[in-house]
């Protein structure tokens, strides 16, 4: 890419779609393009041709995405597949009749069976049973790195397709019912701890900014208390979903950007295959660290950050989601990238990022 080149963003408001914003303006781009929702619904397809034929972009991230926690995966089920093939669907084809150069599409690393091999390695994809919990979210992906896969073999184009594993970071979405399980217990705990120590004024500052189910910081502290022991929070102690025992890993969203952007200068669709292979397939790339933490470990290290001195438990009649999940970084590795930000200084500024 050349500074001047004109590159698209899609989804550059969002967690993952800000931080590669941010990761290419400060390393010299001065061509980006981003539209909010309400300038481009990128479900409707007239509109994103309309838009492609205007703009004619060089380079496409598409970051844009339908997405959510275990909660919300499982519950909105449609939501989930439909909305994501769509948005897929109407980038990728419009990359590819408007002469796109190349197109970097951002999947998740839950397109992996439940009981892959650990660590995942690009090859475990189509291997086994995905977890039932994210399924539509997950075939939504797995359909749009196969999209990029074929559109490569079949016409020639050069476009890669990245998974990133579990991202936190700024412009991460803190909503109880939606958000991924890090932002959500970075806000569970926070807001259990004004309640042990009886900040009311953080309290209300933070519903001001956030409303739960439509309580937000003018409401009666009574109102305030019953939506927060709802999800379980109270003045005494604090109640997580499942177990505790699973094991996650965690990259910080700014890294993932800066992931993304190299590979999107200096990698292309030939490097991410075996060039003797019969077959071409599994071309696209993990982006993570290939270290783990479990979730009760990692509520701990929370806790221990903002300081909480209440309890803390664990509702195991909720669903713990895939047991495990560690991405096998080493084809990124070989390709010529690293990650900096372990999760313990991660967490410390995730949580400055929140308070202010």
């Amino acid at each position: 890419m050349e500074k001047n080149s004109k590159i698209y963003i899609a989804g550059h408001r969002g967690l993952v779609g800000s931080a590669i914003w941010n990761n290419l303006s400060s390393k010299g781009y001065t061509n980006l393009i981003g539209r909010t929702h309400s300038e481009l619904d990128l479900l409707d397809a007239e509109a994103v041709k309309c838009f492609f034929e205007k703009e004619k972009p060089e380079y496409v991230f598409l970051a844009a995405a339908h997405v959510g926690g275990i909660m919300a995966n499982n519950t909105y089920r449609a939501d989930f597949i439909y909305k994501n093939l769509q948005i897929q669907q109407n980038i990728i084809y419009q990359s590819f009749i408007n002469n796109v150069k190349k197109l970097l599409f951002l999947g998740s690393t839950c397109i992996y069976p439940r009981d892959a091999a650990q660590p995942i390695s690009e090859e475990e994809l189509l291997t086994g049973t995905l977890e039932y919990t994210n399924e539509p979210y997950a075939i939504a992906k797995i359909a749009g790195l196969k999209m990029c896969e074929s559109f490569n073999l079949q016409y020639g184009t050069n476009y890669i397709a990245v998974m990133p594993t579990n991202l936190y970071g700024p412009n991460d979405n803190f909503d109880l019912e939606r958000s991924h399980v890090l932002p959500a217990m970075i806000r569970k705990i926070h807001l259990a701890h004004c309640l042990k120590t009886n900040d009311w004024n953080a309290i209300r500052i933070d519903l001001n900014k956030r409303p739960i189910e439509n309580i937000n910081g003018n409401n009666s502290e009574n109102d305030i208390l019953k939506v927060l022991f709802k999800y379980g929070i109270t003045d005494k102690d604090i109640t997580l979903w499942g177990t505790g025992t699973p094991l996650r890993e965690f990259l910080w969203s700014e890294e993932m950007a800066d992931a993304c952007v190299f590979i999107m200068d200096k990698v292309n669709f030939e490097d991410t295959y075996n060039k003797h292979q019969k077959e071409i397939r599994n071309c696209h790339i993990n982006i993570g660290t290939g270290k783990e933490i479990s979730i009760r470990n990692l509520a701990e290290l929370i806790k221990k950050t903002i300081g909480y001195q209440g309890n803390l438990f664990f509702d195991s009649s909720k669903p713990d989601g895939t047991m495990r999940k560690l991405t096998d970084p080493t084809k990124l590795h070989k390709l010529g990238w690293k990650h900096k930000i372990e999760i313990e200084k991660g967490v410390e500024m995730i949580y400055q990022w929140y308070n202010k």
